[in-house]
Formats: structure tokens, sequence, C-alpha cells
């Protein structure tokens, strides 16, 4: 992990300043990322479209491991609500679909502060329905869908989930989630008391801005589709959950566990000892990112497809 964050100093030198502008900001993270992205697996094929929505068209990239028809993987990617794009995470979204053997469909949502909460959320949402609806075009599986996220976007995933059955009537046919050390409403824990810092963008303060330009009002902060653990989590659908031991967030995931646990939905929880926060980035040079990739998609395959329950 000091090997990846001495890398990564090495490539962001330079790209990051003292009241750069958020644009700069995001053209840094652009950069930064584009040496993590390199290999990685080789897809049978890449796709990239553009999705109407009440927002305005949002572009998804679909990711195909193999041919024939495939179950759906809808990623929503992190960033702090704020950074990011179907590029920065594009090996992430490969490798994911290559350990899954489903078709990763990233969305590229609006970031904010151009598109206040809840924008994001409803964009994904709308892209997941049309995705759906126009799946025979892609040669995917419209019955079987599932949602997967890292940080900012871990949260975006269950709440694009609870948007799609609270207010739209249609979450059925949903296999599972695979969240990487998601952000899901803690306000104050241990593991925020103990961790974060520069290394990993979330000292306090990043914390608190990335916070403060996704939402309009503090009041947004107590929303079930942005605080998940203010939501109706009854009946979740199973979920890998993976956290990072030396992360600010670990107890978010802690506490989502527990309410799995407690409703004795089928859930795994991973803390990977000695990594930080986004350390899936780094799987150049980091065996961990790798692992818990591939353990996702064991987690994945383990779970009924909703189409085929019965594994036929």
């Amino acid at each position: 992990m000091g090997a990846a964050i001495a890398k990564q100093d090495q490539i962001a030198a330079g790209l990051y300043a003292p009241g750069q502008t958020l644009a700069q900001m995001r053209e840094g993270y652009l950069t930064e990322r584009r040496f993590w992205n390199e290999g990685g697996p080789a897809m049978a094929s890449t796709e990239d479209a553009g999705i109407p929505t009440s927002h305005g068209e949002v572009g998804v990239r679909i990711y195909r491991p193999t041919d024939g028809t495939l179950p759906i993987i809808f990623y929503i990617h992190g960033g702090g609500f704020a950074l990011g794009n179907l590029d920065t995470h594009d090996r992430i979204c490969r490798n994911i679909a290559d350990e899954a053997g489903a078709a990763v469909v990233a969305i590229d949502y609006t970031l904010s502060p151009e598109a206040k909460f809840p924008q994001a959320i409803e964009e994904c949402a709308q892209v997941v329905q049309y995705v759906r609806s126009h799946a025979k075009t892609w040669d995917l599986d419209s019955g079987d869908i599932s949602f997967a996220g890292d940080s900012g976007g871990a949260n975006m995933s269950i709440a694009t989930y609870l948007y799609l059955r609270d207010v739209m009537n249609d979450a059925g046919g949903v296999r599972c989630f695979l969240l990487y050390y998601g952000w899901f409403g803690l306000k104050d824990s241990v593991s925020i008391r103990l961790y974060g810092g520069v290394w990993d963008g979330l000292t306090p303060e990043d914390f608190s801005m990335y916070k403060q330009l996704y939402i309009t009002r503090e009041a947004d902060l107590d929303s079930p589709y942005l605080n998940i653990f203010n939501a109706d989590l009854e009946g979740l659908p199973p979920a890998y959950i993976c956290a990072a031991e030396l992360d600010p967030l670990l107890d978010d995931s802690r506490l989502l566990a527990k309410i799995y646990e407690t409703q004795g939905v089928s859930h795994e929880l991973e803390v990977v000892p000695g990594v930080i926060h986004a350390f899936l980035h780094h799987g150049r040079m980091l065996d961990a990112a790798r692992q818990v990739m591939a353990h996702g998609g064991t987690f994945f395959t383990s779970i009924p497809s909703p189409t085929h329950p019965t594994g036929k």
C-alpha cells in the first residue's frame, strides 16, 4: 500500500494545488488515474452509448466479457459525487465484468455541483429503466440486474435501488449489490475519528466539501436516498460489502453488514487489512485490489439469478 501511495504521489505531483478550481481538480484526477487504468482484462466488446433521461442524455459504457446474453451489473463510480467519469474507473469495471461473467453498464451521471442531489440518483434510476427496456438491443438479460459502486458510488448504488423501489415501483429482478468502501450515512464514527488524510483525499475538510457540493440544504443529509441508514432497509438484495481497514468510512460498512446480519439476509463483509480508502484503483500494484474484485465476482455467481433461480 505504501508503494502504491508513493507511486500515486509521484504521478500527482503538480496536479493539485490550494485554491484550484473544481475543473482543474477533475482534470488532475483524470490524469492521475490514467496510469492505474492501463492493462487489466480485455473485453469481448466495449460500447459507449447515450441514454435519454428527464435531465438530458447520460452516457454509459457497456463492458461485455463474453458473447451471449449476459446479466447486467450497473456500476456507479465514486469520486465524492463531484469527480470521476467513465475513464477514471475503466479498469475497475473491466475487472468486475471479467470476474462476474456479467455485462457491466457504467453510468456517467452528472457530477455535482452542476447536478444537485437527487438529480444524479434520478438519472441513474432512469438509465436502469431504459437499459432494461432496451436490453435486447445489447443482448442483455433485463430480468437479472445488480448494482455495484465504490465510495460515493456505493452510496448511490443503494440509493438508486431504493429510488426505483420506493418512487418508481420498479425494483424487481435484482440479484445483489457489490459495494466497495462506501459511505452510507454516518456523520461520525470511530473510523471517521481515526482515519483519513491527504493520502486518500478524505480529511474532515475534504469529506465536508464533497457533501456540500452534492446537497442544496442541510436537510438533504437526512434523506433516505443519501443517508441510507434512514431508509427502510427491510428486504434488501444480498450484498458483498468490502471495506478498507484504514478508511474513515470503515464503520459505515460494518453497520450496513450488521443490518444485513440482523435481518438474516445473505451478505459478506470483507475488511481488507492494511489498505486505505480507494485502494481498488491500485490494482496494477496491489494484489488486494484484484483479489476483492474476484471475491465480489464469486459472491455474484453464488447468488441465484432472478431469471433462472434454479441455475437452468
